[in-house]
């Protein structure tokens, strides 16, 4: 009783409780008109959706959806124009396109346009933001600028050339395996176009490019297409020798008459052999690797490890 007598009996202390009461209201209050117009929202979008119509809610909406229909018409004029040129530059370029996994036919337009909106936005970008980082004159300013637009345009290059690359690595190592995979089907009475079928779903987890190659190969097959013609651009997009050595091996195989199981049994212990070859030829090679790591991290350590005391008995006087 004495505590609540000294409580209302302070004013300053009653004023700080119905202050404290009143903004814990408040702050109550609009957390719940927040979180109810955020539901209104939320709602009336939804609906909007399910109704189909073509209409948007808010200017931002319109806005984006004209960006994306403005987008789509681009890309859609870009892969018209270059969809008609066949010329030998831009049959190098799809093929680029394919070896580096990109299989959609709009894959050269999303090159191109890729390449332009890269340089054009590094260039304005140096542009406003190299003044405000380093003092740059007119010369070196402009020097800048050209430097990042030809680095955009040729970014994208680079960037499909390690793709490549990449990729052939995963045929080079999934190759053997596919050709084991390969004799133990033909040895269980499978016919080579099944073997391919089962095959490719059996290396889907280890080895997804070269899974997607075979699966093209498939439906090249059951369209119409020849296998030998079929594993002929098979060897075309997985762009190793491995491959093109065996799309010849089937050939002869099926004009001469002789057993592809047998023929593919001696190609699959050489591809075993070379697969062991290449990596005898890297565990070789590193020690040569090792030594320039060696020479500038390990070597002045231990010179420092060892002179240091001798050093500091001489600058002490204490030798």
């Amino acid at each position: 009783m004495n505590e609540l007598v000294t409580v209302f009996g302070n004013p300053q202390l009653m004023l700080g409780i119905l202050v404290f009461l009143a903004a814990t209201t408040l702050a109550f209050t609009l957390m719940a008109g927040v979180r109810v117009r955020r539901d209104v929202k939320r709602r009336a979008a939804s609906l909007a959706v399910g109704a189909g119509q073509g209409g948007t809610i808010g200017g931002a909406r319109g806005l984006r959806e004209s960006s994306i229909k403005a987008a789509k018409r681009l890309l859609d004029y870009t892969t018209k124009h270059y969809g008609s040129m066949d010329s030998k530059d831009m049959k190098v370029l799809r093929r680029r396109l394919v070896q580096a996994g990109f299989y959609d036919p709009r894959a050269v337009s999303y090159f191109f346009a890729g390449r332009t909106l890269l340089a054009i936005g590094l260039a304005v970008g140096v542009f406003i933001f190299a003044p405000l980082l380093i003092s740059t004159e007119g010369s070196k300013l402009w020097l800048l600028v050209g430097v990042a637009g030809v680095a955009g345009y040729v970014g994208p290059s680079m960037y499909l050339d390690r793709r490549i690359k990449a990729n052939k690595q995963q045929h080079l190592s999934g190759f053997p395996d596919f050709l084991d995979l390969l004799v133990v089907c033909a040895d269980s009475g499978l016919s080579m176009e099944a073997a391919l079928d089962r095959v490719g779903r059996e290396l889907a987890d280890g080895f997804p490019s070269l899974c997607a190659n075979i699966h093209m190969t498939n439906l090249e097959i059951r369209a119409g297409r020849s296998l030998t013609e079929a594993l002929d651009h098979l060897a075309e997009r997985l762009a190793i020798e491995e491959a093109r050595s065996f799309a010849t091996l089937i050939q002869q195989s099926t004009e001469l008459g002789s057993s592809i199981t047998e023929a593919l049994r001696v190609y699959s212990e050489d591809m075993r052999h070379k697969r062991l070859s290449r990596a005898e030829e890297k565990a070789y090679a590193l020690p040569a690797k090792l030594s320039i790591p060696m020479m500038v991290c390990i070597f002045p350590v231990l010179f420092v490890v060892i002179l240091l005391p001798v050093i500091v008995r001489l600058m002490t006087h204490h030798y």
